[in-house]
């Protein structure tokens, strides 16, 4: 069984009381407390949290903690440590700041400008990367390439421009994967287009793009290594919008890619690639070879490693240990019966959740078989950018008007609560669980729901 993956922090604070050297490094290696949402799949990469005592339904009056401002909507999902938690926003006059709001009140501890230039595209802007924090310091991206690290209380430690380094993001809809926090390393997938002529976003003197993976020093800010990750994908199907993926397998643990028709497993140490499995794009147009960028990211159901294909494709699973080129050998299932086009799925209790955000129907999987056990519409009338959430034996979707549709997570399809929170705009973010509250991040507001004690 794939196990979650430990988050590793370096720590400095308690060299003395280990009886080291102050200038001597070590990694500690703990798992996460339940209570935080360290980046936007939540604690163990797939979704999911395994919290109680979480609310069903709330009102303005009933289970509402606070609500707080935000200057502008962003598809980033919001992260908590502790009392902190963390949301980027750009402000009307187009700065990209990362927020510290205060978990009792919403009160804002610090805000941040990392960069500036917000932009839109369609559905997307410059803030829908998530932060990420391993509870010693917090990084925010955004699509302008702006990367930067503070500590818990705003100081701030680094930053860098990767679009002055490598080139400015080659993205159709503007750049969205996040960063990734894991093995003391942080880690940043750029998969683009090979040029970026078409894109005014995305203009400078640089007439090629390379895809790559990148690996960050998180207390220095510095490259480790990086990593250009090959395609012969054409046009917009070269890029992803897919956030890299920790998994443990027989190989040991492995990053998984998605993107540009394919999906490898590489090695969190180098970036070396150890497979390659084609097939997210069907490539039998000329259309579908040169239209259909990947959204999802991927997620693992205990061994196998499950992909959805873009525009309507099929969901499939991967197993795990292979090496080279394995799309015929390590297909496990491939399922017809459900898709997904932008919310990346659900591993919960043994259960695989897809949302189809387009005609906002969920299903549910056999993760084993890649068999449909049920599927249901959710009722609301407008679409469903965020990806699913599972938590106390509950499942929360986050509608684009600002409506959560709360399911339970069994073995029917049954709503439990349609719960308006009263926003009518762009809600792409994904709902967060910690503690016994739930943080939801509309298009003008942030969202404590819950008990006030977490």
């Amino acid at each position: 069984m794939a196990k979650s993956p430990p988050m590793i922090v370096m720590c400095r604070s308690r060299l003395a009381a280990c009886g080291l050297t102050a200038g001597l490094l070590i990694f500690v290696s703990f798992s996460v407390p339940a209570e935080n949402w360290p980046q936007w799949r939540g604690p163990a990469f797939n979704g999911s949290s395994p919290e109680t005592g979480l609310p069903t339904r709330w009102s303005t009056n009933e289970n509402r903690v606070w609500t707080v401002p935000l200057p502008g909507f962003a598809g980033s999902t919001p992260i908590v440590w502790g009392d902190c938690v963390f949301a980027t926003s750009p402000d009307a006059l187009k700065n990209l700041l990362l927020f510290c709001f205060n978990r009792k009140d919403g009160s804002v501890r610090w805000k941040k400008e990392v960069g500036t230039g917000d932009r839109v595209a369609g559905r997307n802007n410059m803030a829908a990367p998530s932060p990420v924090t391993d509870g010693e310091r917090v990084i925010a991206l955004f699509a302008t390439g702006d990367l930067a690290a503070f500590d818990f209380e705003g100081k701030e430690l680094w930053r860098r421009n990767l679009a002055r380094e490598f080139g400015r993001f080659a993205h159709m809809w503007i750049y969205g994967s996040s960063p990734l926090l894991f093995q003391g390393r942080l880690f940043v997938q750029v998969l683009q287009r090979d040029t970026a002529k078409d894109y005014a976003h995305a203009l400078d003197d640089k007439p090629e793009r390379e895809s790559y993976l990148l690996c960050i020093d998180p207390a220095t800010g510095k490259t480790l290594w990086r990593h250009v990750r090959e395609t012969d994908a054409e046009k917009e199907s070269r890029e992803s919008y897919a956030t890299p993926l920790p998994f443990q397998g027989p190989n040991g643990w492995e990053l998984v890619l998605m993107g540009g028709d394919y999906v490898t497993g590489h090695s969190p140490t180098d970036g070396q690639e150890f497979w390659r499995s084609a097939g997210l794009n069907p490539r039998e147009t000329a259309f579908q070879r040169s239209w259909y960028r990947v959204v999802p990211s991927a997620v693992f159901a205990d061994d196998l490693i499950v992909a959805c294909g873009p525009k309507n494709q099929p969901v499939f699973a991967i197993k795990s240990g292979g090496k080279g080129g394995i799309t015929e050998s390590h297909r496990a299932w491939t399922c017809r019966d459900a898709t997904s086009d932008w919310s990346t799925p659900l591993f919960y209790r043994n259960q695989l959740f897809v949302l189809d955000g387009g005609k906002r129907v969920l299903a549910c999987l056999d993760p084993k078989t890649g068999r449909k056990k049920w599927s249901g519409n959710l009722g609301v009338p407008d679409q469903v950018w965020s990806s699913p959430t599972g938590a106390d034996g509950k499942i929360y979707c986050l509608s684009e008007r600002g409506t959560v549709v709360v399911l339970e997570a069994g073995n029917e399809f049954k709503v439990l609560a349609t719960n308006s929170l009263g926003d009518d705009g762009p809600s792409r973010s994904s709902v967060v669980v910690s503690g016994v509250q739930l943080f939801i991040r509309t298009g003008k507001n942030l969202h404590c729901i819950g008990t006030r004690k977490p």
